[in-house]
């Protein structure tokens, strides 16, 4: 299990890397540099919210901690990157975030409080990758001209997965786990969708 921790985002980053061919390589050390200093930040500062129990301040600290910080925010510091020309234009979000995601996730791996609770590590891991690859995968349907009378699908999905994220962890956390598998694998029918048909493509390309 532990292992699995260590090296489920490096793998998965090579496969990413394998089947995409939007340039998932570029941007290396942008990526690897915040991403290492933003885990520490968040490992020394801790959750901006308090959480008590297993209410909403619980879920929504959840949100910021385990869904927008570490997930949500590469995303947005790729696109901010791009369009600074930092990195390339033709960047990869999922390429980038999962390279950002690295740090974070070998931190929490050899944490005491990550040995303790490894099952959440896990939840966290599968839940970070979803988002990584969940979001750019709405954004993509929206960049191919989506019918515009039916454009609010893919726009309201990309909110809707670090909610989902959040509910799963929650309720994981919260000892329901029905409810946390359900809304978990809600939140990975995008990735597992984007994922064939980027092995797909890559086929073709061979």
């Amino acid at each position: 299990m532990g292992l699995f921790c260590l090296l489920w985002l490096p793998l998965f980053y090579l496969f990413w890397v394998s089947v995409s061919p939007a340039g998932s390589g570029s941007g290396i050390i942008w990526a690897l540099l915040p991403g290492s200093i933003g885990a520490v930040l968040q490992t020394v500062l801790g959750s901006p919210i308090e959480p008590h129990g297993f209410g909403f301040s619980r879920w929504a600290a959840v949100l910021v901690d385990i869904a927008i910080l570490p997930a949500v925010l590469p995303l947005v510091v790729c696109a901010l990157f791009a369009l600074l020309r930092i990195i390339p234009n033709n960047s990869d979000l999922t390429g980038f975030a999962l390279l950002w995601l690295i740090p974070g996730a070998l931190i929490r791996a050899v944490s005491r409080s990550a040995l303790q609770n490894p099952w959440l590590l896990i939840l966290t891991l599968l839940i970070w990758t979803a988002i990584a690859v969940g979001i750019p995968f709405f954004l993509r349907i929206i960049a191919e001209r989506y019918p515009s009378r039916l454009m609010f699908i893919p726009v309201l999905f990309i909110p809707a997965l670090p909610l989902l994220a959040a509910t799963s962890y929650w309720a994981f956390f919260s000892h329901r786990r029905t409810t946390g598998a359900l809304v978990l694998t809600a939140l990975c029918i995008p990735m597992g969708i984007r994922v064939i048909q980027s092995f797909r493509a890559a086929n073709k390309r061979r």
